[in-house]
């Protein structure tokens, strides 16, 4: 048993609530993170059916997975990221569903899918997580993505994919954005820092909090390319078709088709 899911088994945490708090957190930042997650499922579904095998990529707590399942109970959902306080919350949320498991892995190492149960996925999934890398190591990874995805199948990413010649509904975006932000705030929200506050003093999550800001420092940023980078990069790695199926004034959602 691996060290998180060692903590994962800890009695008496209540793992659903560290989930729900995650999830409440997330939206703080994005109140429509619900709609991502539901056209990303829509697009599983009309493309590779409601059975599939997925590789949840970054997936935190998987929140992806939680969704996933509850939406189609015959899938399986392979889990990977490198933060071991997410993981410890996601092992311990998921803990006796054999549909579900975890890989620690760094994906920007050259070997990481060598961790990986599966050689192929029906869908690669992820969602606000890769706005961290460099369009470098993103570029790469998406050539390891297509590797990694049968043919006929998917590989979305809902995440900030910015439109510079935009700057006037850029600046009423982010604005509008922000008052609804503050209004949340003095209605008890939690940002980021706030969570992760919380985290760093729970008996079971402190010394994975500890750890997981060793690894990553305070909250690593890449280029956030835009969604015309993001669809012409997937298809020079590989992918036959990729477009945006969803966007908000600030994120999009780019489905790419092997």
């Amino acid at each position: 048993m691996t060290e998180t899911a060692a903590r994962a088994n800890v009695a008496g945490t209540d793992w659903q609530a560290w989930q729900e708090s995650w999830d409440r957190q997330q939206e703080w930042y994005m109140p429509d993170r619900e709609e991502r997650f539901r056209v990303m499922l829509d697009m599983v579904e009309a493309v590779v059916g409601p059975e599939p095998r997925v590789l949840d990529l970054a997936c935190g707590t998987g929140s992806i997975t939680d969704r996933l399942l509850k939406r189609f109970p015959k899938a399986v959902s392979v889990g990977v990221d490198l933060d071991p306080a997410l993981l410890t919350i996601a092992e311990g949320y998921f803990t006796g569903d054999d549909r579900v498991s975890f890989v620690t892995a760094d994906l920007t190492d050259p070997e990481w899918t060598a961790a990986l149960p599966h050689g192929s996925y029906d869908a690669v999934l992820t969602a606000t997580a890769l706005h961290w890398l460099r369009t470098g190591p993103l570029a790469t990874l998406y050539g390891q993505i297509a590797g990694l995805v049968a043919d006929g199948g998917v590989f979305m990413n809902a995440d900030h994919m910015k439109d510079d010649s935009t700057p006037r509904i850029n600046a009423a975006e982010r604005a509008h954005r922000h008052v609804g932000m503050d209004r949340a705030k003095a209605a008890g929200a939690l940002d980021w820092a706030d969570w992760w506050a919380l985290a760093a003093k729970d008996p079971v999550l402190a010394a994975p909090t500890a750890r997981r800001f060793e690894i990553y420092g305070e909250h690593a940023e890449g280029d956030t390319p835009s969604l015309d980078w993001h669809a012409s990069t997937l298809r020079a790695a590989g992918f036959a078709e990729a477009r945006a199926v969803w966007a908000s004034p600030s994120d999009s959602l780019v489905l790419a088709v092997k």
